[in-house]
């Protein structure tokens, strides 16, 4: 099996674009990342693309040029991003390829999302009552959590001030202007105990990832990033996913825990040796939840962590460096991928003025879509 490194990456900023296609974004994000990598994309010889409402990605060789390679489309809600590049991985690493490129653009209407529950399998009732609105969802999901674990209101509050100050120093962030903790709590409440700024929107934006072997990867860029572990898990019977009507007497755990564990597994490694994370944060709780889903806490001792800012920046464990979801919007294709451009950016030291100290070698990204799918990847230099 074939080992693989990320050599090149692009992104179009998040946020409103009027006037560009959701194409138009993810053939700027494809550029960016072919010219960062020296290639053309002539040189490319397949390719793999996630939208939901952007337009279906194999379009963009009418952008980007009619060369004949192949070109599949995913989809997996919100976690669209993490498997286009998950399948572009192990595209490599089987053999049929030595260099792809993985791309994931959206372009959303406003408001909150409101799935189709039918699609999913649940009854008409269901969505067509108003319960699949994905802000009650969560509301719900969080506030269980908190009574389970004892998290207060106050901590989802800090985790969306971290996301504003983060926002506020990435230039490709959506909100970039900060608030503070009694600002967001103060907002309007949408679903209780989640106010308008614990929660991210839906928007736009794309991102590209540009891969190869990685025996391969000094032929492309000096500074090569290592897939350590790429790894999807969707969910089992008795986890509390987004379109369920209802809840299972047998509690089990969420794909999220099954997904961090295999990637731990494959890359050889605990979460003690992560450097900095990019996990789902949806709105305030999921961040949270996945702090703990992910091996990085235990459930409940995130109050504390973020009572002593060891999740900022400059703190002992840094997450959502980039602004996350919520300072970033969430465009379903490409929000996963984002996640790793940041990872890489960090790991290249070219993150700037959110630059995490330490000189971080290894870092982790965890998408989480509708209706219980969590993706993961590791990367270290």
């Amino acid at each position: 099996m074939n080992d693989v490194a990320i050599v090149g990456i692009g992104m179009h900023a998040f946020g409103r674009h009027e006037g560009v296609s959701g194409l138009e974004q993810g053939a700027a994000a494809a550029r960016q990342a072919c010219a960062d990598a020296g290639v053309s994309w002539a040189d490319v010889p397949f390719a793999v693309g996630g939208s939901r409402d952007g337009g279906y990605p194999d379009r963009l060789v009418s952008l980007l040029g009619l060369t004949g390679l192949p070109f599949l489309n995913v989809i997996n809600g919100c976690a669209t991003g993490g498997a286009a590049l998950i399948t572009a991985v192990n595209t490599i690493r089987a053999g049929a390829h030595d260099l792809g490129i993985a791309i994931g653009f959206d372009k959303h209407a406003r408001g909150a999302f409101v799935p189709s529950s039918t699609v999913a399998g649940a009854r008409d009732w269901y969505g067509g009552s108003g319960l699949s609105l994905t802000t009650q969802f969560f509301a719900m999901k969080i506030n269980r959590y908190m009574e389970q674990h004892g998290i207060s209101q106050r901590a989802l509050a800090r985790v969306a001030a971290k996301a504003f100050r983060n926002g506020a120093r990435n230039p490709m962030a959506w909100r970039r202007r900060e608030m503070t903790e009694d600002q967001i709590l103060e907002s309007p409440m949408l679903s209780y105990p989640l106010t308008q700024y614990m929660f991210c929107s839906p928007g736009e934006g794309a991102v590209a990832l540009v891969l190869c072997r990685a025996d391969h990867a000094h032929r492309y860029t000096r500074t090569p990033v290592f897939l350590r572990a790429a790894v999807v898990r969707s969910r089992r019977f008795g986890s509390f996913e987004v379109l369920a009507p209802s809840l299972a007497l047998e509690e089990g755990s969420g794909p999220t825990t099954e997904a961090a564990g295999a990637a731990f597994e494959q890359a050889g490694i605990g979460p003690r040796d992560v450097d900095l994370a990019q996990l789902q944060d949806t709105e305030s709780g999921a961040e949270i939840i996945h702090m703990a889903e992910n091996s990085f806490c235990e459930d409940g001792e995130q109050e504390a962590m973020l009572e002593r800012g060891e999740t900022e920046v400059g703190g002992r464990f840094p997450v959502n460096t980039d602004g996350g979801c919520l300072a970033n919007g969430e465009p379903i294709g490409a929000s996963g991928l984002r996640q790793v451009y940041e990872n890489v950016l960090q790991l290249r030291g070219q993150a700037g003025a959110r630059q995490v100290p330490g000189d971080p070698k290894v870092a982790y990204s965890h998408v989480y879509g509708s209706p219980g799918i969590s993706g993961v990847t590791i990367l270290s230099r």
